[in-house]
């Protein structure tokens, strides 16, 4: 019973709460649960979706891929995000990837479900609104991040980011543990650059590391740089 959607608390974090019941056990009918494993595409970019995803558990990296064949990571989507609205909605092509980070499990709901709520149910229409809208302007805070921080200043922030949205291990490690190419991919930068600054890091003390882990040692410092100081 913990899998249908009326009984889910995913659903609490995103647009699936202001369904009625009955529409709810409609969906619930017409999903399917599926496991991605770590590395494993959701979507590619320029696919035709079917439907939207709402992730019940794990991680997955949206990234968009630029001329150079570098992937630009946009966002992280996690616990009760649902991926590919944007999509379904607009009946367009999909602008972004989205490859898991670690194993995770989603449910694919088609977009009949979606559409037919949309069109009957004003709340769901509305909620939907709030969550592309809020989409949007994390969006505009990456475009304004790469222009105007520095790639040290960008790093600095995506630990404490990770930190503050992920959590961390009994060991004092970040919960979500990314490559450093994909560090370099959130903030926009050559993964050398990346790899460059986290040495810096450890040995200023700021950070410490254990293979790919890294742990956050010195707050105060990272938010110092953050702000410029």
């Amino acid at each position: 019973m913990e899998s249908r959607c009326e009984n889910c608390i995913v659903r609490q974090f995103n647009s699936l709460r202001a369904m009625s019941k009955e529409e709810l056990k409609k969906v619930s009918d017409s999903k399917i649960t599926k496991t991605i494993k770590k590395g494993e595409p959701l979507f590619q970019e320029g696919e035709k979706l079917n439907g939207v995803f709402c992730v019940r558990n794990g991680v997955s990296k949206l990234s968009k891929l630029s001329a150079n064949g570098k992937d630009q990571i946009v966002k992280l989507a996690s616990k009760g995000e649902v991926i590919g609205q944007r999509s379904v909605i607009a009946e367009e092509s999909t602008n972004l990837s989205a490859v898991a980070i670690n194993d995770m499990e989603v449910c694919f709901i088609p977009k009949e479900s979606i559409n037919t709520t949309l069109q009957k149910n004003p709340n769901f229409t509305l909620e939907v609104l709030r969550h592309m809208a809020h989409d949007l302007r994390e969006a505009d805070d990456v475009i304004v991040n790469i222009s105007q921080k520095t790639v040290k200043q960008r790093i600095a922030e995506a630990f404490l980011y990770l930190r503050n949205n992920f959590g961390e291990d009994k060991d004092g490690f970040l919960a979500l543990t990314l490559s450093r190419e994909d560090i370099s991919n959130v903030v926009g930068t050559a993964t050398e650059s990346a790899i460059r600054i986290i040495s810096e890091f450890k040995k200023k003390g700021y950070i410490h590391t254990s293979g790919k882990r890294i742990g956050i040692k010195d707050e105060k410092k990272l938010k110092e740089i953050v702000e410029g100081f």
